[in-house]
C-alpha cells in the first residue's frame, strides 16, 4: 500500500454510489480511504478545497499523505477519520448552518469544480459532475430547469451539495465530512436539506425546489426510484 507497511484497511463502509470507502488505521491513526470514480482534476479540487478550509478553520477531515508525500494515488487518497455525533436538536442545526454560512463567506470566489456544472449552467447546458440531462425525458429536464431558474442572481460558492448526513457535532463544534458532491453553485442550497428555517422562507422555498430538481437529475440512471420520487415533488409533475 502506497501509505507504507503500517496502513491497513479496517472495514468497508457505505460510500454512496460513485466511490469506495473503508475504515483505514496508518501509522496508528483511524482514517478513511476513498477509491473515487471522479476524473483526477476533480479530485484535486475537492483536497484543495478541503486543505483551505481546515486552514481558516473550519472542521474538515485532514488530508493523508502517502510515503511519497502525495494526496493521493490514482483515484485513491486517505483521510483522517473525524469522531462525533450527529446534530440533534434545533441549537446544533443552528450551529451547523453558520458553519456551513462560513464556508460559503469563504468561496465565493472559488473556481468551478472541473467536469462540472452549476444548476444556473445547467439552464443552458445539458451536463455537468452527476448530472447528465440528455437521458432524461425532456418533459423531465423542463421541471427541473424550471425549479433552478430562480436561482439566477443568487449568491454562488463552493457547496458542500449533501451537507445533512455528513456533519458531525465534535468536541470542538461542527465538522463536515465527505465532500464528494461538492461544487459551485448557489450557496443556499446547501441550507435546503437541514431541519429548521436558515434563510427567508421564499428564498429556502426556491431553493428546496431546485435541490429536489438536482436530486432528480443527478440520481436519474444511478437512483431511478429515488430520482423520480424526487422529480414528483415539484410543481406540475
Amino acid at each position: 500500500m502506497h501509505w507504507g507497511t503500517s496502513a491497513t484497511l479496517r472495514a468497508r463502509l457505505s460510500g454512496g454510489n460513485r466511490s469506495d470507502v473503508w475504515a483505514a488505521e496508518v501509522d496508528g491513526r483511524r482514517c478513511t480511504m476513498r477509491l473515487s470514480s471522479r476524473v483526477p482534476q476533480a479530485l484535486d479540487w475537492e483536497l484543495d478545497l478541503v486543505q483551505f478550509l481546515g486552514a481558516e478553520g473550519i472542521e474538515v477531515p485532514e488530508v493523508v499523505a502517502d510515503t511519497s508525500g502525495e494526496r493521493r494515488c490514482g483515484q485513491f487518497f486517505m483521510l483522517s477519520w473525524i469522531d462525533g455525533r450527529p446534530p440533534a436538536g434545533h441549537a446544533d442545526w443552528r450551529a451547523v448552518a453558520r458553519t456551513i454560512d462560513r464556508v460559503h463567506a469563504l468561496t465565493t470566489a472559488w473556481r468551478q469544480r472541473p467536469t462540472f456544472a452549476s444548476t444556473v449552467d445547467l439552464l443552458t447546458q445539458d451536463a455537468g459532475g452527476d448530472v447528465d440531462l440528455t437521458l432524461m425525458p425532456r418533459e423531465a429536464v423542463e421541471l427541473c430547469r424550471g425549479a433552478w431558474k430562480p436561482l439566477l442572481g443568487m449568491t454562488q460558492s463552493a457547496i458542500h451539495g449533501d451537507p445533512r448526513g455528513n456533519v458531525l457535532i465534535t468536541r470542538s463544534g461542527v465538522a463536515l465530512i465527505d465532500w464528494d458532491e461538492a461544487r459551485v453553485d448557489a450557496s443556499i442550497l446547501d441550507l435546503a436539506g437541514l431541519p429548521g428555517d436558515h434563510a427567508p422562507p421564499a428564498e429556502l422555498a426556491i431553493a428546496r425546489r431546485a435541490a429536489s430538481a438536482w436530486e432528480a437529475a443527478a440520481g436519474w440512471t444511478l437512483e431511478p426510484a429515488y430520482a423520480r420520487r424526487r422529480l414528483a415533488e415539484l410543481p406540475g409533475s
